[in-house]
């Protein structure tokens, strides 16, 4: 029976609550059986080990409706549940136009930061439609399905609140091409790693303070790029080409890292890294970790030394936007349906051509001007954003 066909009929709205336990749903349904009703409409949850399960259905005509009532009551009595029936018209209203998914990260998630986040959907126009957690650990994710209001407007409504109350806030577009194949490509330095790979670097070479301070101007914004690359790779002249091999040891994926990476890999996902450090690094990375994509600078070794000099072509800012688009026309995939996670102020022409920019950990500037921004310390609740489940997430693990 189609909407159209159950929008007048009259309907029973048929609701059982309390302890769960199996066969709960099969027992509702083969009560219902035997009054040989139309199901309209189901949803079943459970929190806690407790459950609400509500059944929409056609009503049965004449005196059938009153044994109806009695036999399910008796029926739930029996399993010391709750029974509730109600009459009406028809199923749900039709959802407005504008579907979109609002993912909440908390850690924790608090009632007051959930209050906000539904008063400005509300705010809007927007209807909750149904709320699904997604996670319970290493953070609370929750779910809004929204309808009624357009993604970018919403979008821009939810970030602002989330900015004022200290939660994390993604909102993307409903369909089908959510579960699409997808391409994800992070930047490396602060993001995949937890370190900055130059500095590393510079730690062997005696320059550390020298290349740190010039790195956070960059990254603030303040310095050009192109031109603090050269300052800082210039004080790794004569360094013995052996201490790439000392570098790679040294790096530390950030929590989170290799399941985030495994998870995406094992739905189809494809993954990428572009990088404003060094291919020396990244494609050691790419290997080990079985990363689809990587580009990177690369150190100009000669004579077994470093030179302090940049070979190729530099990705900058720019450039790294340029090599998402490289990476998705590559992988088969749109535009709108890559993600790019980052952190720094050369990312955001990444996370802006992204279909979805994830900032990272990430400076003021770069939080601001991102789609999202995920502000705890796991690399992996980025999954979260996806619509993708703990309990997926842990079935990777396991295949």
């Amino acid at each position: 029976m189609s909407a159209s066909q159950t929008s007048d009929v009259p309907t029973l709205l048929v609701k059982i609550f309390g302890k769960d336990r199996p066969g709960i749903t099969a027992g509702l349904f083969d009560t219902l059986a035997a009054y040989s009703v139309d199901v309209v409409d189901i949803e079943q949850v459970v929190t806690r080990g407790r459950i609400v399960l509500c059944a929409l259905v056609t009503q049965p005509t004449g005196a059938a409706e009153g044994e109806l009532r009695a036999t399910v009551h008796s029926w739930a009595e029996s399993l010391r549940l709750q029974a509730e029936i109600l009459s009406g018209t028809g199923d749900n209203r039709p959802r407005g136009s504008g579907r979109s998914h609002v993912t909440v990260l908390g850690h924790p998630l608090t009632a007051e930061s959930t209050a906000a986040i539904a008063a400005r959907i509300t705010s809007t126009g927007g209807n909750i439609d149904r709320i699904f957690r997604l996670a319970k650990y290493p953070v609370t994710a929750v779910e809004f399905a929204v309808s009624g209001v357009e993604t970018g407007p919403l979008r821009t409504a939810l970030a602002t609140e989330a900015a004022q109350i200290g939660v994390d806030v993604a909102v993307v577009s409903a369909g089908l091409h959510r579960r699409a194949q997808r391409l994800v490509v992070m930047d490396v330095d602060s993001t995949l790693i937890q370190d900055e790979v130059i500095e590393l670097f510079a730690a062997h070479a005696g320059c550390e303070a020298e290349v740190a301070e010039v790195t956070e101007r960059a990254m603030r914004g303040e310095l050009d790029f192109e031109q603090s690359l050269h300052a800082r790779v210039s004080l790794l002249a004569g360094l013995d080409a052996s201490v790439v091999d000392k570098v790679r040891a040294e790096v530390r994926l950030t929590p989170g890292a290799r399941t985030l990476i495994r998870t995406l890999k094992s739905l189809g996902y494809q993954v990428g890294v572009v990088s404003g450090g060094f291919t020396q690094v990244t494609d050691d990375l790419k290997e080990r970790l079985g990363l689809d994509f990587a580009s990177a600078n690369t150190l100009e070794i000669v004579d077994g030394k470093l030179t302090g000099r940049v070979a190729g072509e530099i990705v900058d800012r720019a450039g790294k936007a340029r090599l998402l688009r490289r990476f998705a026309a590559e992988a088969g995939v749109p535009l709108d349906q890559t993600v790019a996670i980052g952190d720094g102020a050369n990312d955001l022409d990444m996370l802006n051509a992204a279909g979805l920019g994830v900032a990272f950990n990430a400076k003021p500037v770069v939080r601001e001007a991102a789609h999202t921004a995920v502000n705890v310390p796991f690399l992996d609740a980025v999954l979260y954003l996806l619509g993708i489940t703990r309990e997926e997430v842990e079935a990777a693990g396991l295949s």
